[in-house]
Parts: structure tokens; C-alpha cells; sequence
């Protein structure tokens, strides 16, 4: 017999909670278990929030108990999956009467009946999944490991405790869970339930796009190498029911000599080095997306090669079709569209000769997405060939030298007319309207393109000057 008592030590938050736990388990006369991933997450060294328990007997009713215990009074009960969930301090307790699942092959929930510990945990997704301790007090934290998961856990694998084919056909969700849980942990996923997955993939379909997307969410927050999640997707042809868009990036043709980079291994190169300066998922998802117009935008001409004409601009409108499918709140959305619609805008101000006001345009237009725009653009930077990247490198550093000095001169990243619409009305005696906004616009265009400064005193000279002209311009619109 296994005990894992050094995995708890004294004076641990999860510690304290599974001995209430126990403490209850003891006056309630039940068998109660530690299981899933407090028990893998412990045996990792990672921290985890999440404690769940199994229960041989009534798992609700126990829940109702430990409840009472905790002093908790909203406690949320599945009496259809004989499942309870205890919010408690930092933590939520998950309690679950040990159970046997049967499924039907249009949907992923189950028949629930009780049963003993072995059932319950050959029902989990992946044996490492599947381990469970003890919280009775005659052997407190013995291990129980029918599977032979921490076998597996050592050697970082990823398999199902049975059959995988009937595995991930009752709960296709666990396919996508696989390749996530191999990537987080950077495991392997087992020769046989990876074959599987390729077999069993057309299934996806049956989940709901929300529980897809929380999984995709998940495999992007990975702390390093998120692109291995979709190398796996690719790799079993998962991808292509999941993000068409993204498989369709795989490959590189190639003309007269002249060959383009693989888009899709471009584009995961780029995820990885975003990855590895910032966790934040709206710009990991810009940067799986900046790229998602190159298939359709491809041409090749003999004298420049293979180019890829608006796909910035192309790609911003297919990221608002794909946000809205994968149910991506709108503005995440609108983020990752506009990064996408802006990342070649940098590189395009390196080029000699440029104005300020150039630079000002891309500032005004980046706004508060300005500083996340040049880490995209900086990651963007991949290549084989080492001076053609110190080149380009060079070259960003100049725009980044650029935009600073210009930002720093103007402080344009909250940038609007210093003369205000109420000002504009009273001095040239308009009402409230199109006017106010077009003599607004017209001088924050003097701004941007260099012939006032950005402050009160030029631009209420420029308007006492130009009040006139404007005013007939404005009504030459309206005639038009």
C-alpha cells in the first residue's frame, strides 16, 4: 500500500480543508475519497483550487453535511448527476457519489447509477485523472491506483484507464481535454488514444461550442508552448472541424524558385514568442489570428513572388465571423480584429523619408492597444536566414524609436481636439451637430499631420484663423 502523507503538510490551505473533510467522513460512518486532479495537481507540485471528492453512498447528502460543517449555506446540487458543489473560502468542493455513466451516441450526458470506487474511477477521462485518496482515518491518505496513473504521471503520458475508442466516443469533450492536459503538462499522449482521436474525431461536433472554446481558451493561457496544443490538433486532424481558418494556413507552395513560408508554422512560432512575454489571452489570440487571411490572399507574380495583398484588412473581417462562432465576447473580438487590421503598419513607417504625422495616425489609431501592438509586431519577426531578421529587427527598433519620440513629444495616447465641441459652438455660433464634429476633426487632422502643436493655444489660433474656411467647407459637404 501507497500513503501520500508528505504531500500534506501541516499548515497547507488544502490540507486543513480535506481534514474537515475527514473529520466528517468519520462522523457520517462514509467512505470518502480524494480524487482527479487535487490528487495529480499535489503529486505535480502545482496548486490547485479545486478539491473533488467521492463519496460510496449518497454523495449529496454528504455534501448537505459537510456543508453544515463548513458554516457554507449555498450549496449548488446536480441531484440528476448525485453531485454537489461547496463554495468554501478560496476553494470549490466538488462532491460526487461515486458512480457508473452510460451514454447514447447523440449526446454527452449520461445515465447515472451508484457504484463502487474501481467504476468510478475507470469513468474518468485519462489515468492520471483517475487516482484517488483516502480520507477515512484507519488509512488516511492511502492511494488507490487501479490504472497504474502515477505510473503515467511519472512518465508523462497521457491514456485512458479503458477502451479509448469508447473512451472519447461517450464524451468527446475528452479529446480536446487530452490534447490540453499534454500540453500544459508537456506529457505524450499514448500511441493508441492518440490514434484514437483521429478515429473518434468527427464526434466533436456533438459538443457545444462553449465548452470548445473554454478548452481553446485554456490551451492559449498555456504558460509556454501553447503551439504545441495545435501541432496536435493539426496532427489528428481535429483542427480542421474545430478553427478551419487555422488548418488552412498548413503548407508552402512554391513558383519558378520561389516558395513562401509555411503560415501555419510561422503563425505558432509567433504564438510562442508572444507567450513568452505575456500572459495576456486576448493578445495570444491576436496572434493566432493575425495571419488568418493568408490562404485567401495568396497570389503569386513573377517578378515579386508570392505576396499577400490585404489579408490585414481581410483578416480583421474574418476575425469578427470566427470571434462570433467561437461565442468570444465582442471585445476580445474587436481587439484581436484590430491588432490584426494594424500589425504591418509598423514596419511600414521604417521605410525612409516617413513623417511624423504618419506616426501619429498610428498612434491615434492604436490607442490603448499601441504597447500590445508592438509586442505582436516584434513576435512577428520570424525567420531561417539570421541577417534578414537582424535587418528587420534593426529596422522595428527604428519605429519603436519613432513612435516613442513622437508619443513622448505629443502625448497623443488619449488624443482629442484641446479646444472642446461647446467652445467650437459658442466661438462660431453653431448649435448642437455634424458641424461641431467636422471642425473638431479638422483640427485634430492639423494635429496629426504636423502644422500645430497639440495644445490649447495653437489650436484656438488655428480656429480664430481658419473659422471662416471651415464653416464653407463644411457646407460644401452638406451640398454634396
Amino acid at each position: 500500500m501507497t500513503y501520500l502523507n508528505t504531500l500534506f503538510v501541516a499548515d497547507d490551505p488544502v490540507t486543513s480543508v480535506i481534514k474537515k473533510i475527514s473529520a466528517v467522513a468519520e462522523r457520517d460512518h462514509k467512505r470518502v475519497f480524494l480524487v482527479g486532479g487535487a490528487v495529480r495537481d499535489r503529486l505535480l507540485g502545482v496548486e490547485t483550487k479545486d478539491i473533488d471528492i467521492t463519496v460510496i453512498g449518497n454523495g449529496i447528502e454528504f455534501a448537505r453535511k459537510l456543508a453544515s460543517a463548513l458554516k457554507v449555506k449555498n450549496v449548488v446540487e446536480y441531484a440528476r448527476f448525485g453531485t454537489a458543489m461547496i463554495p468554501y473560502q478560496d476553494k470549490l468542493i466538488e462532491v460526487a457519489t461515486a458512480r457508473v455513466e452510460q451514454y447514447e451516441n447523440s449526446s454527452r450526458k449520461p445515465q447515472i447509477s451508484e457504484s463502487d470506487l474501481r467504476d468510478d474511477l475507470a469513468r474518468r477521462d485519462f489515468t492520471i485523472n483517475a487516482l484517488a485518496l483516502s480520507l477515512n482515518r484507519e488509512n488516511y491518505l492511502e492511494l488507490t491506483d487501479h490504472f497504474e496513473g502515477l505510473k503515467d504521471l511519472n512518465a508523462g503520458i497521457i491514456r485512458t484507464p479503458l477502451d479509448p475508442i469508447t473512451t472519447f466516443s461517450e464524451d468527446p469533450l475528452r479529446i480536446l481535454r487530452a490534447i490540453r492536459f499534454a500540453t500544459q503538462l508537456n506529457f505524450r499522449i499514448e500511441s493508441n488514444t492518440f490514434k484514437s482521436i483521429e478515429r473518434v474525431r468527427e464526434r466533436i461536433k456533438i459538443i457545444s461550442q462553449e465548452r470548445i472554446t473554454d478548452e481553446l481558451t485554456k490551451i492559449l493561457k498555456v504558460p509556454e508552448k501553447p503551439s504545441r496544443g495545435f501541432d496536435l490538433m493539426k496532427e489528428s486532424d481535429l483542427l480542421e472541424l474545430i478553427l478551419p481558418e487555422i488548418a488552412a494556413m498548413d503548407g508552402v507552395d512554391q513558383r519558378n524558385g520561389h516558395h513562401h513560408k509555411d503560415v501555419f508554422k510561422h503563425t505558432l512560432q509567433v504564438l510562442d514568442n508572444i507567450a513568452e512575454i505575456s500572459s495576456k489571452f486576448e493578445l495570444r489570440l491576436a496572434a493566432l489570428l493575425h495571419d488568418v487571411a493568408k490562404p485567401l490572399t495568396k497570389q503569386f507574380f513573377p517578378d515579386k513572388g508570392w505576396t499577400f495583398y490585404g489579408h490585414e484588412e481581410l483578416g480583421a473581417r474574418m476575425i469578427g465571423e470566427i470571434g462570433k462562432r467561437l461565442r468570444l465576447p465582442n471585445k476580445v473580438i474587436e481587439y484581436a480584429a484590430k491588432l490584426t487590421r494594424l500589425h504591418l503598419r509598423p514596419i511600414a513607417i521604417a521605410s525612409e523619408g516617413v513623417t511624423d504625422s504618419a506616426v501619429r495616425r498610428l498612434i491615434v489609431e492604436a490607442g490603448e492597444e499601441l504597447d500590445d501592438l508592438i509586442l505582436l509586431c516584434q513576435a512577428d519577426i520570424t525567420s531561417k536566414n539570421i541577417r534578414k531578421v537582424e535587418t528587420y529587427r534593426a529596422n522595428f527598433d527604428r519605429v519603436v524609436t519613432l513612435i516613442e519620440n513622437v508619443r513622448e513629444k505629443d502625448r497623443l495616447r488619449a488624443f482629442q481636439s484641446p479646444v472642446r465641441g461647446d467652445e467650437i459652438m459658442h466661438f462660431c455660433n453653431l448649435e448642437p451637430g455634424p458641424a461641431v464634429g467636422f471642425i473638431k476633426s479638422a483640427i485634430e487632422e492639423a494635429i496629426l499631420q504636423g502644422e500645430i502643436v497639440n495644445t490649447y493655444d495653437a489650436a484656438h489660433t488655428f480656429l480664430e484663423q481658419n473659422r471662416g474656411e471651415l464653416l464653407k467647407k463644411f457646407a460644401a459637404t452638406q451640398k454634396s
